[in-house]
């Protein structure tokens, strides 16, 4: 057993300066907290911050309402099937059952642990209507194939970029692809954080304009319309039964300051990152997959796997980093061994060998902007330590 002798390092922190404190207070003097100006003003940014001007961003209270007004504007419903990368987490999955439809779970790509194109061709069935690539850890699925894959079989495609912000795919800016939508994540440990949030992007406008009503009860006017527009207040019209899914400006103020830093935020992790893969690379591990060539990788995980003969299983390296002082996770308990999932579907591990495998086998090590080159060597001589004992 490491014995821990420096304060307990945490797995995640997010990074909240005098900025963003100062936006805050700024908006709770405004008399402005629900969704107004400063959440308008975030989705021109984050457009902005996107270098796209043909976007529309939608701003939401997660990641999660973000990806089920996506579903429900291209009209995903019950009888259809969506595929869904079975490394991931719940919600995902979830907001395709919201809508009455079906998840389709395939495996994942052995290299990078994104969706296998392969996969989610041979799993298209005549009820298939979309599929929800995840962009596992930050680094970009396979979008080339998959959206050939799409436009061949005339399907829909929302990215799941939760950990992918800011992050590339063949050039190209996530968000900024050819998919008919995006949903990004702005949870407490993401790369930016509003403390819980999300943002849809889409070139759709009917798309938009769609999310747009329905993630306020479907009232056919935004709240900040209402009360700063010349027509009455207190006049609106619900044209659909929408939901509760809209951005306080609290939220928002804090993003507002977290995108100015997202490049900085990015750097960091990549730095941090760099400083694993050195310490690590002579262990019985496997590293994560680097970005192609000219490709942007966010970060958001740093997810290393042990190797045939390391000598120790996972749980016990969990054990003895917690033991160390050192925080760490498992990104993911894979949805085909999940009981809501395996029970409804009748799902057996041996059809997912590759999540399956790296579930067994698989740690993600604390990676944020506030951890110092001292942390990062600390991390890593506890991961030494917990596998050689040396």
């Amino acid at each position: 057993m490491i014995e821990q002798s420096e304060p307990f390092l945490p797995f995640a922190l997010p990074e909240i300066g005098e900025e963003e404190i100062a936006e805050v207070v700024d908006t709770l003097r405004s008399g402005w907290l629900t969704t107004g100006p400063k959440a308008k003003r975030f989705e021109s940014d984050f457009a902005a911050f996107l270098g796209d001007e043909t976007v529309h961003c939608v701003a939401v209270n997660s990641a999660t309402a973000g990806l089920h007004l996506a579903l429900e504007a291209v009209g995903i419903g019950p009888g259809d099937e969506v595929i869904v990368p079975t490394h991931t987490f719940t919600a995902t999955a979830e907001v395709v059952r919201y809508l009455g439809a079906d998840v389709k779970l395939v495996d994942v790509d052995d290299a990078t642990l994104n969706i296998d194109p392969q996969a989610v061709q041979t799993a298209i069935t005549p009820r298939t209507k979309a599929i929800i690539p995840v962009h596992y850890g930050g680094l970009a699925a396979d979008m080339p194939a998959l959206l050939e894959i799409a436009r061949r079989r005339g399907l829909k495609v929302v990215e799941d970029a939760a950990h992918a912000l800011p992050a590339t795919s063949a050039g190209r800016p996530i968000g900024t692809l050819d998919s008919d939508a995006t949903v990004f994540s702005f949870y407490a440990n993401k790369t930016i954080t509003t403390g819980e949030g999300g943002m849809l992007v889409t070139r759709d406008v009917a798309l938009a304009k769609r999310a747009r009503v329905m993630r306020l009860h479907g009232i056919s006017r935004d709240a900040f319309d209402r009360f700063s527009s010349k027509m009455p207040s207190w006049y609106y019209e619900i044209v659909a039964p929408g939901f509760k899914y809209n951005m306080t400006d609290i939220a928002a103020a804090l993003g507002l300051q977290q995108l100015k830093k997202a490049a900085q935020f990015q750097q960091c992790r990549q730095a941090i990152s760099a400083g694993y893969s050195t310490y690590l690379q002579d262990l019985p591990l496997l590293l994560p997959a680097k970005p192609p060539e000219g490709q942007v990788h966010s970060w958001h995980l740093y997810v290393v796997r042990l190797a045939d003969g390391a000598g120790v299983r996972r749980d016990d390296l969990i054990e003895r980093l917690f033991s160390a002082g050192i925080g760490c996770s498992v990104h993911y308990v894979p949805l085909h061994l999940q009981p809501y999932w395996r029970d409804r579907y009748q799902l057996h591990a041996s059809a997912y060998p590759v999540s399956q495998r790296a579930y067994e086998r698989l740690i993600s090590l604390p990676i944020y902007p506030r951890m110092t080159p001292a942390d990062v060597a600390r991390v890593a001589k506890a991961v030494r330590a917990s596998i050689t004992g040396a």
